[in-house]
């Protein structure tokens, strides 16, 4: 949706475009002890991924580890892109379109909560915390699909 303002300088119609926020989501899994959630510091409470914003000029990737690092203390690498999540209504605050990677975590003692996470917990699949922020319990379910998928019992 694009708006026309005039530009506060010259008085110019000026097109401003309202795009959905860009955003990353780190799914990380700790072999034999479950996935990596923090507990969120800020509105809306609750537990999430590891993520955040993309910053201007940052590589999705790049944004990913940066803020598996401030959530959750953790050097992580991206093992590959679970997918994207776009919904207009995933994000009460404003319209967010996040990519969400896979990781594993390359230093899984160094777990502690950073940033903006008041906690951070690792959960079995399946036994999540309640309650879950965004559409995290959608993206997890998700996780999980393709989890028994790969990995079928």
């Amino acid at each position: 949706m694009a708006l026309t303002k005039p530009c506060p300088h010259c008085g110019q119609p000026v097109v401003h475009y309202r795009n959905p926020v860009p955003t990353v989501d780190a799914l990380i899994h700790l072999p034999g002890r479950g996935i990596v959630l923090v507990k969120r510091l800020n509105e809306p409470f609750g537990w999430a991924l590891p993520g955040g914003f993309i910053d201007y000029g940052e590589p999705a990737e790049i944004a990913c580890v940066r803020e598996a690092k401030e959530e959750t203390g953790l050097t992580v690498e991206l093992t590959g892109l679970l997918g994207v999540y776009s919904d207009p209504s995933r994000d009460p605050r404003q319209h967010t379109m996040s990519v969400v990677y896979t990781a594993q975590a390359l230093d899984p003692d160094e777990l502690a909560a950073g940033d903006d996470a008041k906690e951070v917990g690792v959960f079995p699949v399946g036994q999540w915390p309640s309650p879950l922020c965004f559409d995290h319990a959608r993206i997890l379910s998700d996780y999980v699909a393709l989890f028994k998928k790969v990995n079928p019992r």
